[in-house]
């Protein structure tokens, strides 16, 4: 997918206003963060890298997003959650626990071969096997396939790619700016330091862009 915003790097905001102590202190802890180890087996961390490649793909040209460590950041407590879910569905730890593995067992029944081994178009197909309830392998029966994707995979792993600033790049978000805030909130308004997207294939840098906003 092509970069609406290609000359934007969020991070160029981290040392002005837009950015305040609390902010650089939670940012760097994501870009430093690694992938926490003892929460999943082996297998279950490939079949999650190969999903995250299918759901929220790196951003090109840009510092990689590290989509799984954060996902594992947010399991790392077995009781953390939203504070609820659908019936069915077990606690975030344990749903994913058991997603992965039903994951890589369709992968094998249908494909004899893990998840983490597929190609594209077969990863695709099974994840929308998923998505529409018509997978096959007995693991599902401990967890509801549908529920699980609405509720877990796609939320969880978008949630993820998100927080990171590459992301934010990618599609010019700005960052909370605090404490500077943001002032034009009309409709094709932008402050001076925010991001402006590229104009029908033409790159038009944001200083041009924003060259009439004081």
């Amino acid at each position: 997918m092509a970069d609406r915003f290609p000359d934007y790097d969020v991070l160029t905001q981290r040392d002005t206003p837009s950015w305040n102590a609390a902010t650089r202190e939670v940012i760097d802890a994501r870009l430093r963060l690694g992938e926490a180890t003892g929460l999943l087996t082996a297998v279950q961390i490939a079949t999650l890298r190969a999903l995250a490649e299918r759901i929220v793909p790196q951003p090109e040209q840009r510092a990689p997003v590290n989509t799984v460590a954060l996902l594992l950041a947010s399991l790392t407590d077995a009781t953390a959650g939203e504070g609820y879910r659908p019936a069915g569905l077990p606690p975030a730890r344990e749903a994913w626990a058991r997603g992965l593995d039903a994951i890589e067992a369709e992968a094998r029944l249908v494909h004899g071969r893990g998840f983490a081994a597929l190609p594209p178009e077969a990863a695709d197909t099974l994840l929308a096997a998923i998505e529409n309830g018509t997978v096959r392998a007995c693991e599902w029966q401990q967890l509801p396939p549908r529920l699980f994707w609405s509720w877990r995979l796609l939320p969880d792993l978008v949630a993820a790619y998100f927080a990171h600033p590459s992301a934010w790049s990618a599609m010019g978000f700005g960052g909370p700016a605090s404490p500077r805030g943001y002032v034009r909130l009309a409709a094709d308004r932008r402050d001076p330091w925010e991001a402006a997207e590229r104009d029908d294939g033409r790159l038009l840098p944001a200083p041009f862009r924003n060259r009439h906003a004081r």
